[in-house]
């Protein structure tokens, strides 16, 4: 979030205020540095500046409010207050109050180490203010001018055949620094640049991991230390508005930890982070939104616009991004091509990762059906990037060693652990089990896999056997259907209305027509029983 206390255009160097003629500024006292920056320039005449300055402030005064016969003690005071607030600097307009700046404010001013600069009588406080948001506009105009040429060099970057390198390049020249592109196994896929000193190096791949979604399942013993974003270089000291600016960032970029054996907290994940460490600049930029790319950025230097550019960049290589693939969607593109070439299933299920799956059915409550985004939710709930999403039910496949548990708004019929040559099977016993799970109502209904009776029949006998008893229906797939339904649900007619979505007298009048064409007592038991050994069998 943008710090409401500092201007939206870039800080002024003391330097460059200076060296104009115009005003003829000298300075008297304090030190000598060229980092020093200025945000604004403010007039009091306040014994007591302090509650009045956000920070970085060029405070001037004529020194009216200097009391007759003021000593040391009263200038240390004066100056201690300003250094506390934050202030960059002070002017002190020489006439028609005092003829020359006090001896004991340039001292105490020396010995805080407050640069202090002498406003000659003909330069008013005005003229002094109008300066600087003169030089702060000169100094926005070069930084929009400097963001838009790179935002130029970056796009043309993007539309070379191979773009992800030249975006970097050009990133690491635009900012005279290192840029790398982190895959989501935190390793370095590509960088550019004078590479950073391993200590900067080392901390910025580990600032990385705060851009990554936390998983709050996961105990906290063990884990990488939370990585923290550093203040900004403008946090002086006794600069408030600087400090929690930083504060602020470091918030935001900390990754929730827990003490061993206690579980992490979930924290919103940040988009960016930043630290400073040997005198290197670092930032990171996650790209797009729970992919795991993230930008890192080394620079010896932070000056204005290199946000905003590095930014540009992020933006550019979410999308180029968009397209890479991990190891294990390589090895799904992989199968799904040598799929559509002829290639049997089981000679590709070892591409997918696992030995056993299970199959999944899915239908979200209410009458609408599933959208894609809501089908790769699923998926992603499940562990699984196999998801179908097929008309009204959803389907998906789970490597066995991932736990399918209920899922609020949706409910599953589970298949059991199969083989990959077993996936038609599993696929039936799926949707049976989600018909099931949806006719009574219950989030999640497991296809039952304990030995059977019908295992001691011969398969070959049995299917035979099924298609001779089943015959007089088979040509029919919704009173077989409807037949299957209404035994599974031990003929309740409401119940197996509910799983087909008909009406009850329409399943009344499938059942009855079932049993006109099999010449059999659907009443009967034995009947019941030998129906549903022959329909489990298709």
């Amino acid at each position: 979030m943008t710090d409401p206390t500092v201007p939206p255009t870039p800080p002024v160097h003391l330097q460059a205020l200076l060296a104009r003629e115009d005003l003829g500024l000298r300075r008297i006292a304090g030190p000598d540095d060229p980092g020093t920056v200025i945000r604004w320039a403010h007039a009091s005449e306040m014994a007591d500046p302090y509650p009045y300055l956000l920070g970085g402030e060029l405070l001037l005064s004529a020194g009216v409010h200097i009391p007759e016969g003021a000593g040391p003690g009263y200038f240390d005071a004066y100056v201690s207050r300003i250094v506390a607030a934050g202030g960059a600097a002070l002017g002190f307009g020489v006439a028609p109050v005092h003829e020359a700046v006090p001896k004991a404010l340039v001292e105490a001013c020396e010995m805080h180490g407050l640069p202090l600069l002498e406003v000659p009588p003909r330069t008013t406080f005005s003229a002094v203010a109008r300066a600087v948001w003169q030089l702060m506009a000169q100094a926005r105009l070069a930084e929009l001018r400097r963001v838009t040429e790179a935002q130029q060099s970056l796009a043309a970057a993007a539309a070379r055949p191979d773009p992800l390198r030249p975006v970097l390049r050009r990133l690491a020249q635009r900012l005279n620094g290192w840029a790398a592109l982190y895959a989501p196994d935190t390793t370095e896929l590509a960088a550019s640049g004078p590479p950073p000193p391993p200590t900067a190096h080392q901390a910025l791949t580990n600032l990385t991991q705060a851009l990554r979604p936390s998983d709050p399942t996961t105990p906290a013993a063990g884990s990488p230390p939370a990585a923290t974003v550093g203040s900004p270089p403008a946090a002086a000291a006794g600069s408030r508005a600087a400090a929690a600016a930083g504060s602020r960032a470091a918030g935001a970029a900390r990754v929730g930890a827990a003490a061993p054996g206690e579980r992490r907290q979930v924290t919103p994940t940040p988009t960016s982070a930043s630290d400073t460490v040997d005198g290197t600049h670092l930032a990171a930029y996650a790209l797009g939104t729970g992919h795991g790319f993230v930008l890192a950025v080394a620079t010896p230097h932070r000056t204005p616009g290199d946000h905003t550019i590095a930014s540009v960049a992020a933006a550019l290589l979410t999308l180029l991004t968009g397209q890479l693939r991990s190891s294990t969607a390589t090895a799904r593109s992989s199968a799904l091509v040598r799929l559509l070439l002829g290639t049997p299933p089981p000679e590709v299920a070892h591409l997918l990762g696992a030995e056993r799956w299970h199959m999944v059915h899915a239908r979200p409550d209410g009458q609408a059906p599933p959208d894609p985004l809501a089908a790769a939710a699923l998926g992603t709930a499940l562990g699984s990037a196999l998801v179908d999403p097929a008309g009204e039910t959803v389907r998906v496949l789970v490597p066995a060693d991932h736990p399918v548990e209920p899922l609020p708004g949706w409910t599953l019929g589970v298949s059991t652990a199969v083989a990959p040559e077993d996936w038609p099977a599993a696929d039936t016993q799926a949707a049976r089990a989600l018909a099931r799970a949806r006719a009574t109502r219950t989030r999640l209904l497991r296809h039952g896999d304990r030995p059977a009776l019908a295992d001691l029949v011969p398969p070959h006998d049995a299917d035979a056997h099924a298609r001779s008893l089943l015959a007089p229906i088979a040509a029919t797939p919704a009173l077989t259907d409807t037949l299957r339904t209404w035994l599974s649900l031990h003929g309740s007619w409401d119940r197996t209305a509910v799983a087909l979505s008909v009406h009850r007298n329409t399943v009344r009048q499938r059942i009855a027509r079932c049993a006109a064409l099999l010449d059999a007592d659907l009443d009967d038991p034995d009947v019941r029983m030998e129906l549903w050994f022959a329909l489990r069998r298709t």
